[in-house]
């Protein structure tokens, strides 16, 4: 069983362990005894967002690296998906990711990406882990005539957005208005820089890194902000990243938000019309709003849903050949183009979309339904398993039974936290936030 790595790398509180200086200086030896086994002198690339953390941690992996032999090429500050893409397309063993996404400035993590741009398999990072955390560092350090340096890797970032430009087919932007949210992250230089070079009249905010603002009162988990410059601007559309640019969530012109689920349905629909969707066939999450199956049931589009978290939408789309999905929160992933969800191409191939038919972000958002959602959450004293609470599944099927095929009732334990976590979805919203309450009250007897 994994302690260190969870379902996005290693997490955690900054100079706390496991994100301490200490630890991310014996990640750097692990990683790099690890990679080394499997080449001679490999380069790994590393990338951060702008926590003011961020430094610290990549200072001290860097050296870890350094001590094993491997050579560390610093990226500075550059979303996930670039260091996943130049990982993958340059002559890199490996990549690290500095970053703990949507999370605030004190929050920061460790993840890595092996050669094919893609996260590492559980078996290498239970190997990683056993070096970090039962082995003696010094047995892996190298001579001095053989310890490694650290080279700027320039140019990397224009290599990256080179490779978003060329996914636009030689669309243009012109007359397109749109507003830029960046988090005060990942994104806030590359991302303006990138639509202004299309032809976008370009307004942005979240432009003003200080280390510890990263996703305050921005970005795409609080797109108030951006909601408030779309309607005082006229904007077409506007556009939140969050911090480490991994994922994107849309405002229409006139101000109402459009999420994870409705950008898959708009893409899924173009794509499928264009014969670029494979297998005709969109992965999904357990979270996703049914009205996103209703619509592409409409359409002739198959869905598949796994667990949460982007990792498994990744794994499922390569297991089975399909090259399109995502999750509601915003991670989408363009397998044709990128190895992992990525907020600045997804905003891209919205904005294609918009373009090269001629219709507005709200009406191509009309494809799909929204069903009402109710989630709440209920801090439980320990995780019984669900199939042994009797009285709490006979619930459940009764509640489903009620709601047909126009509904449906999900729950799941969190996977950090003493948490469990009820979803009901119907036509009335009324009914469902009843029939939450219900479930949290039978779990809370059951488990309390």
């Amino acid at each position: 069983m994994r302690k260190l790595f969870g379902t996005d790398g290693i997490r955690g509180k900054a100079n706390i362990y496991p994100i301490d200086a200490p630890t991310a200086y014996k990640v750097g030896v692990a990683v790099g005894h690890y990679f080394r086994q499997h080449g001679q002198n490999p380069k790994i690339v590393i990338g951060r967002d702008t926590r003011i953390s961020g430094n610290m941690i990549e200072s001290a992996i860097i050296s870890g690296l350094c001590a094993v032999g491997c050579q560390a090429v610093p990226l500075g500050v550059i979303s996930t998906p670039g260091v996943a893409y130049l990982t993958h397309t340059s002559d890199a063993s490996a990549g690290v990711v500095i970053s703990a996404s949507h999370n605030p400035f004190i929050d920061n993590g460790i993840k890595i990406f092996s050669k094919n741009g893609f996260k590492l398999p559980d078996q290498s990072e239970l190997e990683i882990e056993d070096i970090i955390l039962h082995k003696d560092m010094n047995d892996y350090h190298v001579a001095p005539h053989m310890v490694a340096n650290a080279s700027y890797w320039e140019d990397a970032i224009h290599q990256y957005t080179d490779a978003l430009k060329a996914t636009m087919g030689g669309t243009s932007l012109d007359g397109l208005k749109i507003i830029l949210d960046c988090a005060n992250g990942a994104a806030y230089d590359t991302a303006p820089e990138l639509f202004e070079s299309l032809g976008a009249k370009v307004t942005a905010i979240g432009i003003e890194p200080d280390g510890r603002n990263i996703n305050k009162a921005c970005g795409s988990l609080h797109p108030e902000k951006l909601q408030k410059h779309i309607l005082e601007q006229g904007a077409d559309l506007g556009v939140a990243f969050d911090g480490d640019a991994d994922r994107a969530i849309f405002v229409d012109a006139d101000g109402n938000t459009i999420d994870g689920d409705s950008i898959m349905a708009i893409c899924a629909n173009n794509f499928k019309q264009a014969n670029k969707l494979a297998e005709n066939t969109l992965v999904s999450t357990v979270m996703s709003n049914i009205g996103l199956d209703k619509a592409m049931q409409e359409i002739g589009v198959k869905v598949l849903r796994t667990q949460v978290g982007d990792r498994y939408v990744v794994e499922k789309m390569r297991e089975c050949g399909y090259n399109f999905g995502g999750e509601q929160s915003g991670h989408l992933i363009f397998l044709d183009h990128i190895t992992s969800g990525d907020g600045m191409l997804t905003a891209l191939q919205i904005v294609k979309i918009i373009m090269d038919t001629g219709k507005t972000l709200a009406e191509l958002a009309s494809i799909m339904t929204r069903f009402p959602q109710v989630l709440k959450n209920l801090m439980v004293n320990y995780k019984r398993p669900l199939d042994e609470l009797v009285y709490f599944k006979q619930l459940v099927s009764k509640i489903e039974n009620e709601l047909g095929n126009d509904g449906r009732v999900l729950v799941r334990y969190s996977g950090t936290e003493n948490k469990v976590r009820v979803m009901v979805e119907g036509k009335d919203a009324d009914q469902i936030d009843s029939f939450a309450n219900e479930l949290i009250g039978a779990l809370d007897g059951e488990l309390n």
